[in-house]
């Protein structure tokens, strides 16, 4: 007899508390569990059942038995599940959270092409600059730029966050270009209120980015600030892909390349304890395909 077969069965028997019940869950007679019951029983070299005709009752080794088979099943019922899903296509909502320039400038071009490759996939994008909790709100996966925090979150390596230094042609002309770091003292340096303090205006030669007076513009989002660069308010320091256009277009202006701060990691964040979807599984695989660290 089939082994798993004989445990499923001698579960079901403890659990209903007759052969006849279990028969009937299987489909099967009376007899046909006892030989069930028997065969595991002379496989072990011991009882695990005593029965009379009024009842039946679990030997101690029964009692242990029947604990450890129904672990080995809820492993085995487990294993059969992933397998399922992962045969399944990738469907339902995916909830995805960004910062507001990564979002805008990397992440939204390339979401029409992820859904456009898994049609049963909705995705619902939320483009934020503060720090969320992704398990409190309900979010599947995540992009996040700097050093990360111990957490519980599952981090997958993705391309570095590099930044550029650009101001306007006509704020260039009025206020001058910097030729070294120190020369920031004297401009409008358009201030993230976002950044973390090690993240705030530090670059290679300046030893200390509280040099750098506050800028009387601060902004909690990315794109209002590259507004007032692009107005030529003051400088601003940004992702390189955020201004690409606008740089080639000459409406911002490259300055201090050889002195920007050394790229900063990026990583796709998901819950630990959650077994990954085939939407979110497919999603991670579409990332890195796209902006993996080898890529």
């Amino acid at each position: 007899m089939d082994k798993l077969r004989s445990m499923e069965v001698f579960v079901a028997a403890v659990d209903t508390g007759s052969f006849t019940a279990a028969a009937e869950r299987f489909g099967i007679s009376a007899v046909m569990v006892g030989k069930h019951v028997r065969e595991l029983e002379q496989k072990l070299g011991a009882a695990l059942l005593t029965r009379t005709t009024r009842r039946q009752s679990l030997t101690e080794i029964g009692r242990q038995y029947a604990e450890q088979c129904r672990a080995i099943l809820a492993q085995i019922g487990a294993a059969e599940s992933l397998a399922e899903t992962m045969r399944l296509a990738p469907r339902g909502v995916l909830k995805i959270t960004a910062a507001v320039s990564f979002g805008m400038e990397w992440l939204s071009p390339m979401i029409p092409d992820y859904l456009e490759m898994f049609p049963e996939v909705s995705v619902e994008l939320s483009l934020n600059d503060r720090m969320i909790d992704m398990v409190e709100e309900g979010f599947d996966v995540a992009v996040r730029i700097g050093t990360l925090e111990d957490s519980s979150l599952v981090a997958r390596p993705l391309r570095p966050y590099g930044v550029v230094i650009c101001g306007s042609p006509g704020y260039l002309a009025q206020r001058g270009v910097p030729q070294e770091p120190a020369d920031l003292a004297q401009h409008e340096c358009l201030e993230f209120s976002g950044w973390v303090p090690q993240a705030r205006w530090r670059l290679k030669g300046l030893k200390d980015s509280r040099h750098i007076p506050l800028s009387r513009l601060r902004a909690n989002n990315s794109f209002a600030l590259k507004q007032a660069a692009l107005k030529g308010f003051g400088l601003i320091m940004q992702a390189e892909t955020a201004l690409a256009q606008d740089i080639a277009a000459g409406r911002l202006v490259r300055v201090l390349d050889d002195y920007l701060p050394t790229p900063r990691p990026m990583h796709l964040l998901y819950p630990r304890d959650r077994q990954p979807t085939p939407k979110l599984t497919s999603f991670i695989d579409f990332m890195l395909s796209r902006l993996g660290p080898c890529n």
